[in-house]
C-alpha cells in the first residue's frame, strides 16, 4: 500500500490512468440494465483513490482534456442541432428546450430553498439531469469568481460529491420514468405503439439478433427467352413495371457484344441481361421465360456503398417513398440505413428525410456517384483528422470565450473558454456536415476526444475532492441526494405533459425524446426494449443535441444565477 502510495505521489499522471480504467472497468457492469457508466465510474474511482492517497493535480491538464471533450461534443451533435432549430422538427426542438429549462429551473429552486454552495448546486444539475460535462463548465465559472483561490477549491472539490450523489438515481430514475413509470401515465401499451408506429413509418419487423441470410440487393444475369413479356419493349418500360419495387437493367450482352443501356433500348430474345435490384424482385424475371446466367464479365460492374450527408433543400423534408419516387433521379440507387445525430433511424418508407442526415446508399459506382451528388456531400471515410481546423477552433473558441463578458448584476463575468469552445465546435460540425472536407475529423478522433477527455477530466476533478469526500457526504449526503431525485423526475413530469398535450407527440416517440433530452441513452435502450421496436430513436435523436448542448452550459449559468 505505501508502495502505490508512493508511485501515485511522485507520477500523479498514474493515478489518473487508473481511475480511467477503473472507471471503465466498473462502468461497464450493470444490474438490470442499470449501471455508472465510464464517466461516473472514472468519478468514482478518482475520489477513491484520492481519498487514501493525496494526489497532486494539474489544473492546466484537466482544462486540456475538458476542452477537446468540448469541442468534440460540439462538433458531434453540431449538423442535428442547427438542423434541429431550422427544419420541420421544431416540435422536437421546443420539447428539446423545454425539458432542459425545467431541469435548471429546478436546481435553482432547490438550491435556494435548501440554501447550497455553489459546488452543490453544480453537481445536482450535472449528476440530477446526468449530464457530466456541467462538471467542467461549473468548474470554470467558479474559478471566474472574485474570491480566493482555497475558496475555489473547496467549492469546486463539492461538485464531485454532488454529483456522484445524484447520478445514482438520475440514471434509475430516467430508464424507469420512460419505460415503466411514463407509458403508464399515458396509458399506453409500448407492444401495441411500437407495432403501429412501424407499419404507420412503413418498417419491417425483424428479431433482435436475428438476420437473414437472403442478399437483400442483387446483380444477376439472365438470357431472355423468345416469350419473356420484356421482349420487344424497352428498358424504360421494363423498369416502369417494377417500379414499386425498383428493378434495373444495367448492362446488356447482345449477339457476344457488351451494350451500354439507354431507357430507349428494346429488349430482344437471346439478349443477356444483368438486372439490379432486390432479390425477390429480380427472381420475377425468372418465370420459366429467362435463364439465369453465370456471365462473369457481363456482371464485373464496380459497386459502391457511400455514406451521403443530405443538404439538397429538394429532398429535405421528403419520406423514403416520395424519393424513390423520383424513378431517374435516383435509378439504380437503394438506400440501405440511415443515421441521424450517430444513431441509427430506422428505415420504412413513410420515414422523413431531416437536412444532416447520413445516407448509406449502395448500387453500382457510377449510378451512386451520380445520385450522391444530388443529395449532398459524400463522406468519405478518413484516417487523417484536420488538426488545423481543431487547434485554431479550440484556441478560437477559449479566446472568444474569455474574452465575451456579460453583465450579472454588479459583476462582469466571462462566459468560460469552455463554452466559448463548445460553441466553435458546433460551427464547425455544422460546416462540416454540408462541406466534408472543411474541418473534417475522423470518427476515431472524435471518439477518442468525447470518451479520454471527458473521463480524463472527471478522474481528476475525482482525486482532487477525494480528501474531503467522506465528510462531505456526512455532512449533506441524505439532502443532496434526495434534491437529486426532485431535479432528474420534475423535467421528465413536464416533458411528458408538455409533449403530450400541447405539442400532440406520438407518445412513443415522446419516451425516447424524454430520454435523449436529458442526453440518458439506456432510457432509450429500455424503451426499445419494453416496446420491442427501435422507432423510438426518432423521438431520441430529434431531441439529445438540445440536452448535450443546454445542459452543459448549466454548469455556468447556476453559477451566475447563484453567486
Amino acid at each position: 500500500m505505501d508502495f502505490l502510495g508512493n508511485l501515485l505521489q511522485r507520477y500523479p499522471e498514474l493515478a489518473v490512468f487508473l481511475a480511467i480504467g477503473l472507471g471503465y472497468w466498473v462502468g461497464g457492469f450493470k444490474i438490470r440494465g442499470v449501471g455508472f457508466g465510464p464517466v461516473t465510474g472514472s468519478l468514482l474511482a478518482g475520489l477513491l483513490i484520492g481519498y487514501f492517497f493525496l494526489i497532486s493535480v494539474s489544473d492546466t491538464a484537466k482544462q486540456v482534456l475538458f476542452l477537446l471533450f468540448m469541442f468534440g461534443i460540439g462538433y458531434s451533435v453540431g449538423p442535428s442541432f442547427f438542423r434541429g432549430m431550422k427544419d420541420g422538427g421544431w416540435r422536437w426542438a421546443v420539447l428539446g428546450v423545454v425539458i432542459p429549462v425545467a431541469g435548471l429551473l429546478t436546481a435553482w429552486a432547490l438550491a435556494l430553498l435548501l440554501k447550497l454552495e455553489l459546488g452543490y448546486a453544480v453537481g445536482l444539475i450535472s449528476g440530477g439531469l446526468t449530464e457530466s460535462p456541467a462538471i467542467g463548465t461549473g468548474s470554470e465559472a467558479i474559478r471566474n469568481l472574485p474570491i480566493g483561490a482555497a475558496e475555489k477549491d473547496r467549492l469546486i472539490s463539492q461538485i464531485a460529491v454532488a454529483d456522484a450523489l445524484c447520478y445514482i438515481f438520475g440514471t434509475f430514475g430516467i430508464i424507469w420514468f420512460c419505460s415503466s413509470l411514463g407509458p403508464k401515465l399515458l396509458r399506453v401499451d409500448l407492444k401495441a405503439e411500437g407495432a403501429r408506429l412501424e407499419q404507420a413509418y412503413g418498417i419491417q419487423r425483424q428479431k433482435a439478433g436475428v438476420a437473414s441470410a437472403w442478399r437483400k440487393f442483387d446483380l444477376r444475369a439472365y438470357l431472355l427467352q423468345p416469350d419473356h413479356p420484356a421482349v420487344g419493349h424497352s428498358v424504360a418500360l421494363v423498369e416502369s413495371r417494377y417500379a414499386p419495387d425498383r428493378m434495373f437493367v444495367e448492362r446488356i450482352r447482345r449477339d457476344g457484344s457488351l451494350l451500354a443501356v439507354e431507357p430507349t433500348t428494346v429488349l430482344r430474345a437471346g439478349d443477356v441481361v444483368a438486372v439490379s435490384g432486390k432479390s425477390e424482385v429480380i427472381l420475377k424475371w425468372l418465370d420459366g421465360h429467362a435463364v439465369e446466367q453465370a456471365d462473369r464479365e457481363l456482371l464485373d460492374i464496380p459497386s459502391a456503398m457511400y455514406d451521403v450527408v443530405l443538404s439538397n433543400p429538394a429532398l429535405v423534408g421528403k419520406t423514403v417513398a416520395q424519393i424513390a419516387e423520383q424513378a431517374q433521379e435516383v435509378r439504380g440507387v437503394f438506400l440501405r440505413d440511415i443515421r441521424r445525430n450517430g444513431v441509427q433511424i430506422p428505415v420504412g418508407s413513410k420515414t422523413v428525410l431531416l437536412r444532416g442526415d447520413v445516407l448509406s446508399i449502395v448500387g453500382l459506382e457510377p449510378a451512386v456517384e451520380r445520385v450522391a451528388e444530388r443529395m449532398g456531400s459524400i463522406v468519405r471515410e478518413l484516417n487523417a483528422t484536420d488538426f488545423v481546423a481543431l487547434g485554431f477552433g479550440i484556441f478560437v473558441g477559449a479566446v472568444v470565450g474569455t474574452s465575451l463578458v456579460l453583465p450579472i448584476g454588479s459583476m462582469h463575468i466571462a462566459i468560460g473558454s469552455s463554452v466559448g469552445t463548445l460553441i466553435l465546435g458546433l460551427l464547425v460540425g455544422w460546416r462540416n456536415s454540408a462541406r466534408p472536407l472543411f474541418g473534417r475529423i475522423s470518427h476515431g478522433a472524435l471518439e477518442f476526444m468525447k470518451s479520454i477527455g471527458l473521463a480524463g477530466f472527471v478522474a481528476m476533478i475525482g482525486l482532487k475532492a477525494g480528501p474531503v469526500f467522506v465528510q462531505a457526504l456526512q455532512e449533506v449526503g441524505l439532502t443532496i441526494f434526495l434534491a437529486g431525485i426532485v431535479v432528474t423526475m420534475v423535467p421528465q413530469f413536464v416533458g411528458l405533459l408538455f409533449g403530450r398535450y400541447v405539442l400532440k407527440l406520438e407518445p412513443l416517440l415522446l419516451l425516447g425524446a424524454l430520454a435523449g433530452a436529458q442526453t440518458m441513452t439506456a432510457g432509450l435502450a429500455a424503451v426499445q426494449e419494453k416496446s420491442q421496436s427501435p422507432v423510438a430513436v426518432i423521438g431520441y435523436s430529434g431531441t439529445v443535441a438540445f440536452g448535450h448542448i443546454l445542459i452543459t452550459t448549466w454548469g455556468t449559468v447556476i453559477v451566475w444565477l447563484l453567486y
